[in-house]
């Protein structure tokens, strides 16, 4: 692979999706050149359950994204997903030493790992840091304290963790198809690089990236991660919920949800007709409608009490975003909008050119994002924490954020 190659995989429950990335020379903004995707029958819930399974739709999805690009791939960064990884707050102190007080980039480097160092289960590991703030003899919310003068520099941090099996399986299934992770990182991050700007970030503002098994929540607020969270409820359930209620097979549900779940109030529909093998299926529309309400309203039940335990339920400035595959459903965005009591819009992809108009559906955001992230987390930049980090921790160092906010702004 050439330098200048920068490649994102997303391994979904329901899709494996790959864009082929590089640099515009001219104006030096990110352009797609290749993407590709498969059907993924190997994933539970973002987890993976048949590592074949998954190794032949990443091989698929990545040999369409080669021949459309021209090129060759052999490494990406690679999303995390299910409801195995969690986040969790962390602090770190140290005393400075050196004889002028002055905070170097290793001090920086130092309460950092201090932070990583948490007692967690022998069957989870630590897959990215989040330096939230530092704080400088009792002064805080210090974004970088490089260059300044004290002797207690402490950082409070959010750490995110993944269970060691499922890690070992993705692994597992990418080695299968011959590929390597450059880095591995959530969902949500990514699709929050691709979508938002930096003043969405400072204000608080809240990603939903509402996939087939699992809905990824991540929080920004000043500029930095606050909070991540994976939900165990996505699109999937909604079709299982459809046949069940409607009973009827899930491939006639699944029909039912695309063509004909709303959330809109106001629909004159009474019937909800799908077509599938020359046969006709006719539905309440209204029973379609309630059944799709009562799920989505269960997802952001839990979206809610993931807001609560951090102190942001109705109270972040720039709302929510939302981002994947289910976001299409008609009137998800006043649903969300009336149920969390925020503002929220759908997101879009910005700053992005090449082949960007064959990549505009919400469920190829996340996969940019990857992309982007590959571009930014340069191979010299993440620094390993001292922690069981399989030598693929990333880690947003200072460098990292500057670049993302130079594109974003």
């Amino acid at each position: 692979m050439k330098p200048d190659q920068f490649v994102g995989l997303d391994i979904g429950t329901s899709t494996v999706r790959c864009v082929i990335g590089t640099v515009d020379p001219n104006g030096g903004m990110p352009s797609i050149i290749g993407h590709g995707q498969a059907k993924n029958d190997g994933m539970r819930r973002g987890a993976v359950v048949h590592v074949d399974d998954v190794a032949n739709a990443i091989v698929e999805a990545i040999t369409e994204a080669e021949r459309i690009s021209g090129m060759t791939i052999k490494r990406a960064t690679v999303n995390v997903n299910g409801s195995h990884v969690s986040g969790l707050n962390s602090e770190g102190v140290i005393a400075i030493s050196s004889a002028n007080r002055e905070i170097t980039a290793e001090d920086r480097s130092r309460v950092e790992e201090a932070a990583t160092i948490v007692k967690l289960p022998s069957n989870r590991e630590i897959i990215q840091f989040f330096a939230k703030n530092y704080s400088l003899d009792g002064q805080k919310n210090i974004k970088d304290p490089v260059g300044m003068h004290g002797v207690r520099l402490e950082v409070d941090a959010h750490i995110v963790t993944a269970a060691t099996p499922n890690l070992r399986n993705l692994d597992m299934a990418l080695e299968k198809a011959e590929m390597t992770a450059t880095h591995h990182t959530v969902s949500g991050l990514a699709a929050a690089e691709a979508v938002f700007t930096r003043q969405q970030k400072e204000a608080g503002t809240a990603l939903l990236d509402i996939g087939a098994g699992t809905t990824n929540l991540i929080v920004f607020e000043d500029g930095e991660v606050q909070h991540v969270a994976v939900i165990p409820i996505g699109g999937q359930h909604i079709t299982n919920d459809l046949a069940i209620g409607l009973k009827t097979d899930l491939d006639v549900a699944e029909l039912v949800k695309l063509q004909h779940a709303d959330l809109r109030q106001g629909n004159s529909k009474t019937v909800a007709s799908v077509k599938l093998n020359h046969n006709t299926y006719d539905f309440d529309f209204d029973q379609v409608a309630m059944i799709v309400e009562a799920r989505v309203e269960e997802l952001f039940d839990y979206i809610e009490k993931e807001l609560q335990k951090i102190k942001r339920a109705k109270k972040l400035p720039g709302g929510i975003v939302l981002t994947g595959g289910t976001s299409k459903l008609p009137g998800l965005d006043e649903f969300a909008k009336e149920r969390l009591q925020l503002p929220a819009r759908k997101g879009s992809l910005h700053n992005i050119g090449g082949l960007v108009d064959t990549v505009e559906d919400p469920g190829f955001i996340t996969v940019v994002g990857l992309m982007l992230l590959d571009m930014l987390l340069l191979p010299d930049l993440p620094e390993n924490l001292g922690t069981k980090n399989r030598g693929q921790t990333t880690k947003t160092s200072s460098l990292i954020k500057n670049l993302l906010n130079k594109m974003k702004a």
